[in-house]
């Protein structure tokens, strides 16, 4: 039986996708390990799975000034040496690295180790984890076709993104259970991503009357930001955070306010629900989010509103005509050229893991 070990953390984007990759690859009989961060939202996600999980010491890939930048070197040297005692434990056959700054160090011990590593790309250009990474790599699977002239040495596979099976089976009827709502009037379900968004949360709230007039939203808004004067709010329903409910919240959505993320478009394509996406600005990210939104915008998937243009004002008008058009946005989304990213890595993870 063969061992895969997998890594990436540091976002719930980073993580999710591994989890559509494992239930495949455990009908295939694999051994599935998980490498992570100690303190990183991959170890409540993989443990919930029932996948070991072993911790390592990881730094942040900080772009920008801070002075946590001079010790944090050491913390991925320490990572590099526990990821190659780790690997020659569990001796895997093949790593899968989806990304994020943990995932340096155990692709560092896995090139020590003389074990194959396939990485995975979910935005349109490598973040800063994954450049470091792709030199050590044995292939390169992306996301999106403009991905391939990123990566060097013929590496690139276009494979899409994996989405986890249970995203499909969401079920109508429990998500209006869930929130109370009813089937009379169109639902919107927002979500800020891993922690939230101050932005679209006060965007959303400082023009809710106007909203609620002709939907129901349910409003994933990030720890600690739960509004106690909206509680209650016929119409309105607040979540911090959803895990397994989220099926059936996208179920019975019919349009969706989000970040862009690659992971969560992805899946609201797979789903057909247009999107209004307000991607992270380039002050507080390196603009992966810009070029997703774009990419999705330019094939008819979904709609943008730049954060920086970004009111309660403009989010109500941009809702509003995007649910007129929506059977537009609906069509575009159904009309796609499909692959099976699964299917397609986990073709790739057989052919080029060691024998055993």
């Amino acid at each position: 039986m063969k061992t895969i070990v997998f890594t990436g953390g540091g976002s719930a984007g980073h993580v999710t996708p591994n989890i559509a990759l494992m239930s495949k690859l455990r009908q295939l009989g694999w051994e599935i390990r998980y490498i992570g961060s100690a303190t990183g939202i991959e170890k409540d996600i993989i443990e919930r799975e029932g996948v070991p999980f072993y911790p390592i010491s990881s730094g942040k890939l900080r772009r920008y000034f801070d002075l946590k930048n001079f010790k944090d070197p050491f913390k991925v040297i320490k990572g590099v040496y526990e990821s190659y005692r780790l690997l020659r434990r569990l001796k895997p056959a093949i790593v899968f690295s989806k990304g994020g700054f943990v995932s340096v160090p155990v692709v560092l011990g896995s090139r020590l180790n003389k074990i194959p590593v396939i990485i995975h790309e979910s935005d349109m250009t490598p973040g800063l984890a994954n450049k470091i990474s792709i030199p050590f790599a044995t292939k390169v699977c992306v996301t999106f076709p403009e991905s391939m002239q990123h990566v060097q040495d013929q590496k690139a596979i276009l494979t899409g993104l994996p989405i986890r099976e249970g995203i499909l089976n969401g079920k109508v009827t429990k998500g209006y259970q869930l929130c109370d709502f009813h089937s009379q009037k169109p639902v919107i379900l927002i979500m800020g991503g891993s922690l939230g968004s101050q932005a679209i949360n006060h965007a959303v709230r400082d023009n809710l009357d106007r909203l609620l007039d002709q939907f129901q939203i349910v409003h994933i808004c990030g720890k600690g930001n739960i509004s106690q004067e909206l509680s209650g709010k016929r119409g309105y329903k607040q979540f911090e955070f959803i895990s397994d409910e989220l099926p059936d919240m996208m179920a019975m959505s019919d349009l969706v306010i989000s970040r862009a993320g690659a992971t969560s478009i992805y899946e609201f394509l797979i789903l057909e629900k247009p999107m209004l996406l307000i991607p992270l600005s380039l002050q507080a990210s390196r603009g992966d989010q810009i070029l997703n939104a774009k990419s999705f915008q330019k094939a008819g998937y979904a709609d943008v509103l730049p954060e920086e243009e970004l009111t309660s004002e403009s989010l109500a008008e941009r809702v509003e005509a995007m649910y007129a058009n929506r059977e537009a946005y609906k069509t575009a989304m159904a009309t796609r050229s499909e692959t099976n990213a699964v299917d397609s890595i986990v073709k790739l993870i057989e052919t080029h893991s060691l024998s055993t």
